[in-house]
């Protein structure tokens, strides 16, 4: 069974097929730059081997329609392609950022989901609409082929009331749905699977604190399997600190910036979310460039950034320990999680009062397989890749057979 993954965005969408028998990645893309007068497509075959093959296309692509137009083209072209017909694409796994509270599992997308994603656009303005425009595309061109949902936010609908509420009246709560929703749901639902795997327990047994560290950051304490507190809040600007937005701050501050630098609502928005965070620190958003800058060059802002990023790890990974209660294992994932040796050996430096202790050589190591750092510590320390396309394929395939 084939299945073909899409995250659509406002001038972009990426793409994946997927052979479901084996869980292999046939081919990926990026269409990039929809509606200007020149677009981009970026298309790997067998991405992730030793015998992947990249090429590029650049022509305009007015719209969505014409850009799956073309990857259809090249899926199926007789000397690059990797199937024969579309016909071969047996379903479409969409990535929707914001379920709200209607949907707490993947499902088959229909009139009625169709109108319950809009009517979520207020939570999810920027990425509800072009999520929603990508799964209308891919019903235009693939009739009768199932489209299934999956939704960033549907693995912390387990959350408690006492977790997802925020202290507000009420009303606001009921009238417009304030609350905690969370979000790379996907990401933090395949890495507790793959961490239980790894412990050779249940899924529904394994207690973690899961830690999604990329550009955009978020951490999740799962209990028996499922999401009891997550770090993101009703959007993804709330929690850890990040690239460009801030995480958790003094909620005063906002009116303070508005009566004393004059700014408006839409300015400040802008500036929580693309200025500040490890950019607002130092002037830099990849960790990379900051360890270049503060180990090579003794940057002191970049130094006070990294400081900065891995003490609200820190500080949360304890908050959800206190949460959960004992735990089988921390797990690292996503860009930086993954392949950042400084931040990961800064995080559990001083821990072992918690049962965190890691190996520092193998912690130095880089593999790219899921795997232990640990040292003999109680609590395990994980690092597991993630593949939120593999999780969306699979959920569209457990929907499909249940």
């Amino acid at each position: 069974m084939n299945v073909l993954v899409i995250n659509s965005g406002s001038s972009s969408f990426k793409y994946q097929l997927i052979d479901m028998n084996t869980e292999a990645s046939l081919c990926s893309g990026l269409v990039e730059r929809i509606g200007e007068t020149q677009g981009k497509l970026t298309h790997k075959v067998m991405p992730g081997t030793a015998e992947e093959k990249k090429f590029t296309v650049e022509q305009p692509f007015p719209d969505h329609v014409a850009g799956m137009k073309t990857v259809v083209d090249i899926l199926t072209d007789p000397e690059r392609g990797v199937i024969k017909d579309k016909s071969e694409i047996h379903a479409i796994g969409h990535r929707v950022v914001q379920g709200g509270e209607t949907f707490s599992k993947s499902v088959v997308v229909d009139s009625v989901v169709r109108a319950a994603i809009h009517d979520n656009i207020p939570l999810a303005p920027l990425h509800n609409p072009a999520n929603l425009s990508g799964i209308e595309v891919a019903q235009e061109l693939f009739p009768g082929v199932p489209s299934v949902a999956v939704f960033d936010t549907e693995f912390h609908q387990t959350m408690p009331a006492k977790a997802y509420l925020y202290p507000l009246p009420t009303s606001l709560y009921k009238e417009l749905k304030i609350r905690r929703y969370g979000f790379h749901g996907t990401s933090h639902r395949f890495v507790t699977k793959q961490a239980a795997k790894f412990l050779g327990k249940k899924a529904d047994e394994v207690n973690l604190v899961t830690c999604h560290l990329g550009n955009g950051c978020s951490m999740a304490a799962v209990k028996n399997g499922q999401c009891i507190d997550t770090s993101m809040g009703m959007t993804p600007l709330a929690g850890l600190m990040m690239g460009t937005r801030c995480g958790d701050i003094d909620p005063a501050i906002l009116p303070f910036l508005a009566e004393n630098k004059g700014l408006t609502i839409k300015e400040i928005d802008a500036i929580l979310n693309k200025e500040s965070g490890l950019k607002g620190v130092c002037g830099m958003n990849d960790m990379r460039d900051i360890h270049t800058a503060r180990l090579e060059k003794g940057d002191d802002k970049a130094q006070l950034a990294f400081e900065m990023f891995c003490y609200r790890i820190k500080q949360y990974i304890g908050a959800y320990i206190a949460t959960v209660g004992p735990i089988d294992a921390v797990v690292f994932t996503a860009g930086v999680g993954e392949n950042d040796e400084y931040m990961r050996a800064e995080v559990c430096k001083d821990m072992e009062h918690l049962g965190i202790e890691i190996d520092l050589e193998e912690n130095n190591t880089r593999r790219g397989v899921a795997r232990s750092i640990s040292k003999g510590g109680k609590v395990q320390v994980l690092i597991i890749p993630t593949n939120e396309e593999l999780e969306i394929a699979q959920a569209t395939v457990d929907v499909l057979k249940g």
